[in-house]
């Protein structure tokens, strides 16, 4: 899960990151920062070093859970703590936590700046290009999210993890697997669930669009569409969630999150501002 021993392990010429003097591991700005510039530090992608480290994994039924979108907000802040969802299904006391703050972990937006976004845009170029390339050679990578930190929500966050592994270059169908098959083997489930199958338990999820064609339909807010009469609509949202073949109504699930938001900000007079704002 995570990476930061991947790109160590690919060190060609250092045992130890290029840390500063000034470097202060206590200071999440400090290390959160400093990660943004590990993966320019490794061995170039597709060099012997680079190669024949992924092989070894491979070779050893080593799996990846890269849980690339708990990083996210490092490369696009503003991004990430506007989403939509977070005005309707983030509990006051979740925001309050996602705040910069040099106690909270993960909130790490000392001073986080267009300098600090570029080095993680690189870092995820050079992370993605490992992570795809892994997949196409056998390995297996599965989906995680990490939800709960770092402006990434739980159910929502997953998602985002399903378009991200879509960004680093996976099928579509390579994804589904990715959060499905590939999840069950690397627990040792896979003879129980993972894949619809007679025999295995019915985890399904019944959504009334298409997700291979737009994978945003899994989000519960759905995707946004333009319909044949001009109107901007809502399409998706996971209708039914059968687990164990039990079946659960996913918009009611998801009404009920958003009436226990809404009742605590009711109780606590809260109302969610941007950082810095009053």
């Amino acid at each position: 899960e995570h990476w930061y021993g991947l790109p160590e392990a690919l060190f060609n010429d250092k045992t130890i990151q290029n840390y500063p003097p000034s470097y202060n591991y206590q200071n999440e700005q400090h290390r959160f920062e400093e990660a943004g510039k590990l993966w320019s530090q490794s061995s170039e992608p597709f060099s012997d070093h680079w190669n024949n480290v992924m092989n070894e994994l491979i070779s050893l039924d080593f799996t990846i859970d890269p849980t690339f979108n708990i990083y996210e907000a490092s490369r696009d802040l503003h991004r990430a703590r506007r989403a939509e969802w977070h005005e309707d299904y983030t509990l006051p006391s979740l925001w309050k936590f996602y705040e910069p703050s040099k106690i909270s972990h993960g909130s790490y937006w000392h001073y986080w700046g267009t300098e600090q976004e570029v080095q993680w845009k690189n870092n995820y170029r050079l992370w993605m290009t490992f992570v795809n390339e892994y997949k196409n050679r056998g390995g297996r990578v599965t989906t995680g999210s990490d939800s709960g930190y770092i402006y990434q929500l739980y159910g929502f966050a997953y998602i985002r993890e399903l378009e991200l592994l879509r960004e680093a270059g996976f099928h579509p169908l390579e994804v589904i697997r990715s959060a499905t098959l590939n999840g069950a083997e690397a627990l040792g489930y896979d003879h129980k669930i993972g894949s619809i199958e007679v025999g295995k338990l019915a985890d399904i999820i019944v959504i009334e669009e298409n997700p291979l064609e737009n994978l945003k339909v899994l989000y519960g807010t759905g995707a946004i569409k333009l319909n044949e009469k001009n109107e901007v609509i809502r399409v998706g949202g996971v209708k039914y969630t059968i687990k164990d073949g039990i079946i659960y109504n996913s918009k009611l699930l998801l009404k009920n999150v958003k009436d226990m938001v809404r009742l605590k900000k009711e109780e606590e007079n809260f109302v969610i501002k941007q950082p810095g704002v009053k």
